[in-house]
């Protein structure tokens, strides 16, 4: 009786260690947590394609963003003492309305609530540049919102490359369009700190750069151009000519 009682308990023992082991595998096989299991269980299917969690957030930022800069562009207008600023501003309006537009019949279609009213950071910074005057003003102006925008500029890419909904692939195209604009328009004021942005990005990374060695004063052999062979024609133009179809263009249809 005792040697049987004796098998038992090193049978039974034998079982528990085999479950033991074999538990983490079959934990790690069904949890959910995962990235893919993330994507399924947040999206939500539609007539225009599955809308993720990211996406949705995509569409509060746009809004939010049309909040507290379509008052800063106001702002500008009637306060700032350069032209650079005014201009900076009158696109800041200009495109906010039309992004907005789009950004309230998208979300409509969609069933996404909006908020009306900028987060709290945001009207922050609306009373930072009330507060203003003179160059500083100016300053404030053109760091405050070329550093929003180019925040949001990395959020576009990652939802126009990932989306699987058709509305907010397009939503996504016209936010960049917009947003290169403004860049484009704030750094024209000639007040944009980039060192001060280079560096706030820099305190944040966590990988180390990669690329060729810096330069040791003499200069590099010339790389050969990148063009096509043969004797063809092309009917597309570069982006950076003047009226090509793929530049920015804040009037769009």
């Amino acid at each position: 009786m005792r040697r049987i009682n004796g098998t038992a308990l090193i049978i039974a023992a034998l079982v528990a260690t085999v479950g033991a082991l074999a538990f983490p595998v079959w934990s790690y096989a069904d949890r959910s947590g995962t990235g893919q299991d993330n994507l399924n269980a947040a999206a939500v299917s539609t007539q225009w394609g599955p809308l993720s969690a990211t996406d949705r957030d995509f569409l509060v930022k746009v809004r939010l963003a049309g909040l507290w800069e379509l008052p800063a562009g106001q702002q500008a207008i009637e306060r700032a003492p350069t032209k650079a600023i005014k201009d900076a501003g009158d696109h800041l309006i200009v495109g906010h309305s039309d992004l907005d537009k789009r950004a309230r019949d998208v979300a409509a279609k969609l069933g996404v609530e909006l908020p009306n009213q900028p987060n709290e950071q945001q009207q922050g910074w609306l009373q930072e540049l009330s507060a203003a005057s003179g160059e500083e003003y100016e300053r404030k102006f053109a760091n405050l919102l070329r550093n929003a925008h180019g925040k949001v500029f990395s959020l576009v890419a990652q939802v126009r490359h990932t989306t699987r909904n058709t509305l907010i692939r397009q939503l996504a195209t016209d936010t960049n369009q917009t947003v290169l604009d403004h860049i484009t328009m704030l750094e024209a004021t000639g007040f944009v700190d980039f060192d001060a942005i280079a560096n706030e990005a820099a305190g944040k990374a966590t990988a180390s750069p990669t690329g060729p060695p810096p330069p040791n004063g003499n200069l590099p052999p010339q790389p050969a151009p990148v063009s096509p062979s043969g004797d063809q024609s092309f009917t597309s133009r570069p982006s950076t000519q003047p009226g090509a179809p793929t530049a920015i263009n804040t009037n769009r249809p």
